[in-house]
């Protein structure tokens, strides 16, 4: 009988009412392990132990906050290849990719067991004889974080690691194709230093587990990363009731290439910002908007890096490319390129269903030249290893383009100019712009976040996480 990897909540691990198998996309014989569902009940429970464990932790010392964080870290680091190995074969991740992202994961928490040591404040003079003003920041309460199956260790850790570095409690939900690195993560806090129901791991559906959690009036925030149409339902159910929320929700990231943008760093920053990790990533840049002086160079070349790149099992060490996350991804990918061409696009290269020695789902990549701007695979987020080119006249013509989105995210730039360059981070409509390096990528001690329907509320990451995670108050006091 296989172990069934329990939740915890409370500080205690508890069984749920129902448990499922995580499968190897790489591999669907192999069975990653068996883990719990938790039921609507027992996320309230979980609600209950973060209520009952923030009076003492939101006023526990930022000595305390910064051992327990550090701990965290260490551990992560120290076994980053057995967890890149786990997060690989439930995510799909090739190897390398999957380490990398643990490791970001474990200086996430020692960057924030650093910060629960500068809590910052201010001592100001009041405009009034003989009183004086003080402004702090103070946690906010039980927040409950919801997050994606595309980076199962970061994103979590770049949401757990703030809330509990400013004292408040966590409920945390995690996909439901990702539960190993939940669990192991959930493991290494258990064990950290955290008080019982300083944090708490309900693995489930959204429709039953992660609803409840939106709509508990104990809990005073949600931060959220998924689907725009699950944001929005998030946010304003939230707000509904005075809650905090936040919310990312997945772009159509343009790169845009100019005549001037030197060959060799375009087709590297299209393929390491478009196709890696097999496209699953918010900040890929699925629009390539070139104008007509590079557009043939650019078009030959991406497409050729395409056709050599190696996709196959995400543990194998020639793999570059690795499997789509499940077979629902797959056919919505699959799906997408078939309308590409229905709608007119040229399909370059790639787009078909590979087999391999294991069974999964792989997918080569796939490039569409001669996309309008108003087809749908140029509009809409695929989050796949699928891209287009979309033709631009020059530099304004595609920077209107690449604003031409409901969309804000991330944006991209090749260009050896630095007027254009200048020009286009200042104009475009991003929250974050890269100019000769890929969309995706980013740094943990800066914000992240985007504009338009990509986000809402406050930025994550770096220091600018304390403007979701903690309250400001001021305080006079007379002499």
């Amino acid at each position: 009988m296989a172990q069934v990897h329990a939740n915890l909540i409370g500080g205690r691990w508890v069984t749920g009412a129902a448990a499922a198998e995580n499968l190897n996309p790489s591999d669907t014989t192999d069975i990653v392990g068996v883990y719990a569902l938790a039921s609507a009940q027992q996320a309230r429970e979980a609600v209950a132990a973060a209520e009952a464990a923030f009076t003492a932790w939101s006023v526990s010392t930022p000595q305390q906050r910064a051992d327990v964080l550090d701990a965290v870290a260490t551990e992560i680091l120290a076994r980053r290849d057995e967890l890149g190995r786990l997060l690989a074969r439930e995510e799909g991740k090739t190897l390398p990719e999957a380490i990398g992202e643990v490791v970001r994961a474990g200086h996430i928490f020692r960057y924030y067991a650093g910060e629960a040591l500068r809590p910052g404040g201010e001592l100001l003079a009041s405009l009034r004889p003989g009183v004086g003003v003080e402004v702090t920041r103070e946690p906010v309460g039980v927040v409950a974080l919801i997050t994606p199956w595309n980076f199962p260790v970061a994103i979590p850790a770049w949401k757990i690691a703030p809330a509990l570095a400013w004292g408040n409690t966590v409920v945390f939900k995690p996909s439901e194709l990702v539960p190993g690195s939940a669990w192991a993560l959930a493991d290494i806090l258990h064990r950290s230093g955290l008080p019982a129901g300083a944090f708490n791991l309900v693995n489930g559906s959204g429709p039953e587990v992660g609803a409840v959690l939106v709509d508990d009036p104990r809990v005073a925030a949600v931060s959220f990363t998924g689907s725009v149409a699950t944001g929005r339902a998030v946010v304003a159910r939230a707000a509904a009731r005075g809650a905090r929320a936040q919310a990312e929700m997945g772009g159509k990231n343009p790169l845009v290439v100019l005549d001037d943008a030197d060959l060799d760093v375009a087709v590297n920053v299209a393929l390491q910002g478009s196709y890696y990790s097999t496209g699953q990533r918010c900040t890929a840049s699925s629009r390539f908007i070139v104008t007509p002086g590079i557009r043939g160079r650019f078009t030959q070349a991406l497409a050729q890096a395409l056709r050599q790149l190696r996709v196959g099992h995400a543990l194998a060490p020639d793999t570059q490319i690795g499997p789509v996350v499940d077979d629902r991804q797959l056919t919505k990918d699959l799906d997408y390129v078939q309308l590409g061409r229905a709608e007119g696009a040229r399909l370059l290269c790639g787009g078909a269903r590979l087999q391999r020695d294991t069974p999964g789902y792989f997918l080569s990549p796939a490039l569409f030249d001669d996309a309008r701007p108003d087809m749908r695979i140029a509009c809409e987020e695929i989050f796949g290893p699928v891209g287009c080119i979309v033709p631009a006249r020059d530099y304004d013509e595609a920077l209107v383009l690449a604003n031409a989105t409901p969309f804000g995210l991330s944006a991209g730039l090749c260009t050896t100019s630095l007027r254009h360059a200048a020009h286009f981070k200042r104009h475009v409509q991003a929250g974050m712009v890269m100019v000769n390096v890929p969309t995706a990528g980013v740094d943990y001690h800066v914000p992240f976040g985007g504009r338009k329907a990509s986000s809402h509320g406050p930025r994550e990451q770096g220091r600018h996480a304390m403007d979701f995670y903690t309250a400001v108050k001021t305080a006079y006091t007379a002499a």
